[in-house]
């Protein structure tokens, strides 16, 4: 058997890959103080849901989860070494990191390959490699009745896989798959690690809204004061009328009760 053989290699790293998400099921079971029967089904969904998901959404036949027994043995053994240690040192969570990542590259590169090989258009093929590749976490989150983790408010993960996703289209494209496995996997691990230490994120809602006026209702008009008051013009206030004899001279007024004369 040659020992650089691309098939093994990726065999390898996906069944890393089954590992590191079977204790990352577990792990969760652990946090929610689950019985073995808890953490067996989480460590089983985060381990294969997302291979099932794109086996049934291919209809390629049985899911390769079920037909190779490799696959469920080695996400037991994920959930029975996260029930019996518990993994907390920082080298544990280093390496469950990295093998994450180089599984998340592998599961979407595989899942792009398989979508192209059945005649699948590039982008539905796309969907279908970030399917695979995070659909076991997305199906696990909301098993345990929470949002998934993919939706907002950690670093990048997702976006690893689209990126891989992308690569292996571009590259099955010219012929050469196993060049698009390694580089999405390679690709992918790195941005992965990358955005754990780094603290990379996508922006968030706040950052880019852009607010529109908005029309208000009768209803809120009244209740913010409108229509507001109009100002109106003050009224200018009339000069005193002088009394009977008063500055008759000066003003050219005439006393009603004298005649032309001057005579009363």
């Amino acid at each position: 058997m040659n020992l650089f053989d691309p098939a093994e290699v990726f065999d390898a790293v996906d069944l890393a890959g089954v590992l590191a998400n079977g204790v990352l099921g577990g792990a969760v079971a652990r946090q929610l103080r689950m019985d073995p029967v808890g953490f067996i089904v989480l460590a089983l969904t985060s381990a294969l849901g997302g291979g099932v998901l794109r086996d049934t959404l291919l209809q390629a036949g049985t899911p390769v989860a079920l037909t190779n027994p490799a696959y469920l043995f080695t996400a037991i053994a994920g959930a029975f070494i996260a029930y019996a240690i518990e993994l907390k040192g920082k080298w544990a969570n280093r390496f469950l990191i990295v093998i994450d990542a180089l599984a998340l590259g592998c599961w979407a590169a595989t899942g792009t390959a398989k979508a192209l090989a059945v005649d699948l258009d590039w982008l539905p093929a796309i969907l279908i490699g970030v399917a695979t590749a995070v659909g076991g976490g997305m199906i696990r989150d909301i098993v345990v009745g929470r949002v998934p983790a993919i939706f907002g408010g950690n670093t990048l993960y997702a976006t690893g896989a689209l990126v891989a996703a992308a690569e292996m289209v571009v590259l099955y494209s010219l012929g050469m798959q196993n060049v698009g496995m390694g580089v999405a996997i390679g690709t992918c691990a790195v941005l992965c690690i990358m955005a754990r230490r780094r603290g990379w994120r996508l922006p968030g809602p706040g950052e880019f809204t852009v607010k529109l006026p908005r029309r208000t209702r009768p209803a809120e008009r009244q209740a913010a004061g409108w229509p507001r008051p109009t100002l109106r013009r003050p009224r200018l206030r009339p000069r005193p009328r002088p009394a009977s004899g008063e500055g008759a001279e000066g003003t050219g007024h005439k006393n009603p009760d004298q005649d032309d004369t001057g005579r009363e």
